[in-house]
C-alpha cells in the first residue's frame, strides 16, 4: 500500500496549482509529479521542458475558455427558467 501523507500550504499556492490542471478532476499529486517531471528534464534538455510547458499553457487556456463558456451557458439558461 502506498503512503499517504497530508501537506499545508497557502491557499494562493493552492490557487496557483489550481490553475496548472490540465483537466478537472486532475489531482494534486500529478500536478506536482508534473512540475517535478518538467523541472527534471528542464536540467537536460531546456527545449524539451519548454514544449511541454507551452502544451500545458494551451491545455489550461482551453479549459478556462471553457468553463467560462460552461459559466456563461448556465446563466442563459438559469435566465431562460424565470420567464
Amino acid at each position: 500500500m502506498k503512503h499517504i501523507t497530508t501537506i499545508k500550504i497557502h491557499q494562493e499556492t493552492k490557487e496557483r496549482l489550481d490553475r496548472l490542471k490540465e483537466y478537472e478532476r486532475e489531482t494534486y499529486e500529478e500536478i506536482l509529479r508534473k512540475i517535478l517531471f518538467i523541472l527534471n528534464i528542464s536540467k537536460k534538455n531546456a527545449e524539451r521542458a519548454q514544449r511541454i510547458l507551452n502544451r500545458i499553457d494551451s491545455a489550461t487556456k482551453r479549459k478556462l475558455k471553457q468553463s467560462k463558456q460552461y459559466k456563461k451557458d448556465t446563466e442563459v439558461y438559469q435566465e431562460d427558467r424565470k420567464d
